[in-house]
């Protein structure tokens, strides 16, 4: 019965860690923002991951300019060092600049030595391309070991999660796009798209950048509003 006790503790334990350490919004590891306040506007947030991309950026930048929407790019610091004009049109068009990392590597195993060079080295990035320092740090993958939202904290920015995730990096087709994220979205979501690829510098997001005007359009037909993220 003792040896029993002692098991079920440890498979309490490990399933607490490995919720932490792979689940983008468990508070285990500490909070990760996954929903803006949605109680007085209908609202949601559009994040997007990996980039910049010279193919997919620039078209995501003109829909969200001509539809009159805010976002939140949480760009790959390797990226920004390639396509730093990107970044700071991103920051001079007023969305939010966000910090993905450095490298794009699951930091869920990473020491604090590792996870605090790879933030820190990303917001390097975004400062060297001449936009303001980043507020937000959303995790590669949203995987995180115990120390990540602690050391993001301390360079000044908020750990990120999102509440919908529709897989747009799996390029399932732009109406596939489209419909996930309207199928999916409650008011105060904050969904996860991709104008870039964190493996691939040169990967494809056209589909959805051509996704998301069809989104912002079916978005504001069903009565929602545009969000930033709290800082």
């Amino acid at each position: 019965m003792i040896g029993a006790g002692y098991a079920a503790i440890g498979a309490s334990v490990l399933g607490g860690a490995v919720h932490g350490a792979f689940h983008r919004n468990s508070p285990l590891f500490g909070r990760a923002l996954s929903r803006v306040d949605s109680r007085k506007n209908k609202v949601v947030a559009l994040t997007f991951d990996d980039g910049p991309n010279p193919d997919a950026t620039p078209s995501i930048l003109d829909t969200l300019r001509d539809k009159g929407v805010p976002a939140t790019f949480f760009v790959l610091g390797s990226h920004a060092e390639r396509w730093p004009e990107l970044v700071l049109r991103i920051a001079h068009e007023g969305h939010q600049l966000g910090n993905h990392g450095y490298f794009h590597r699951k930091l869920q195993f990473r020491s604090p030595f590792y996870v605090a060079r790879d933030i820190r080295l990303g917001i390097r990035a975004i400062r060297r391309a001449g936009a303001p320092a980043p507020r937000h740090f959303r995790a590669p993958h949203g995987f995180r070991s115990p120390w990540t939202t602690a050391i993001a904290s301390y360079f000044g920015e908020r750990t990120v999660g999102w509440a919908l995730g529709v897989w747009d990096s799996d390029l399932p087709g732009v109406d596939e796009i489209v419909r996930r994220t309207l199928d999916g979205v409650t008011p105060g979501s904050i969904v996860l798209l991709h104008d870039g690829d964190g493996y691939n510098p040169d990967g494809d997001r056209r589909q959805t950048a051509a996704a998301l005007p069809r989104i912002i359009d079916g978005l504001k037909e069903m009565g929602y509003g545009f969000a930033a993220l709290p800082t």
